[in-house]
């Protein structure tokens, strides 16, 4: 079965060559996101679901679902300090975005992965690239600023699109950037 897609999802546009740098980082991060759901369009909820290589246990969904959690993770609950708890992962399951993918609704999946973005856009829109903002994570000693968290996420998407582009590649052949 193929997914509903979500209807708001974000075109692929190349980011541009000329502007300043919150809006580089912008569309950087906004380019990353839209190759990922690129890469996913098409398939159908098994082959979203299908395992890279053994012994991994990466697919594209589980990819959706983790950047799901690290849009929310760094953008939200770190940038903009927003007080809200992972969506699939929890203390007692922290790999469930990428690994409880049996009962996995593929179309809630991508919408959530898509509302995240857009939360995260919406959550970042007015921040400084300068300010600099306490750990909610493992080490409560470590600070960043917006624009390390910035650099972290196009770093966490190029690697994670070009494990997507192995997986696409293996379940049709598909390949591209």
């Amino acid at each position: 079965m193929i997914p509903t897609w979500p209807a708001d999802r974000p075109p692929r546009v190349e980011p541009n060559r000329l502007t300043e740098e919150k809006t580089a980082l912008d569309e950087w991060v906004d380019f990353h996101r839209a190759t990922l759901l690129m890469k996913c369009e098409g398939l159908s909820s098994e082959q979203l679901k299908t395992k890279s290589v053994e012994p991994s246990e990466l697919t594209l969904l589980g990819l959706i679902r983790h950047m799901s959690e690290v849009e929310r993770g760094w953008f939200r609950r770190h940038a903009a300090r927003e007080n809200v708890e992972f969506h699939y992962c929890t203390d007692e399951d922290p790999d469930a975005d990428l690994l409880n993918l049996d009962s996995a609704d593929a179309t809630a999946d991508l919408a959530h992965f898509v509302e995240e973005c857009r939360l995260s856009r919406e959550a970042t829109a007015n921040l400084s690239l300068d300010e600099v903002v306490p750990s909610r994570g493992h080490h409560p000693e470590r600070t960043r600023n917006i624009r390390w968290i910035y650099l972290h996420m196009i770093e966490e998407y190029a690697r994670h699109n070009g494990h997507a582009d192995l997986i696409r590649e293996r379940i049709d052949g598909a390949t591209g950037d």
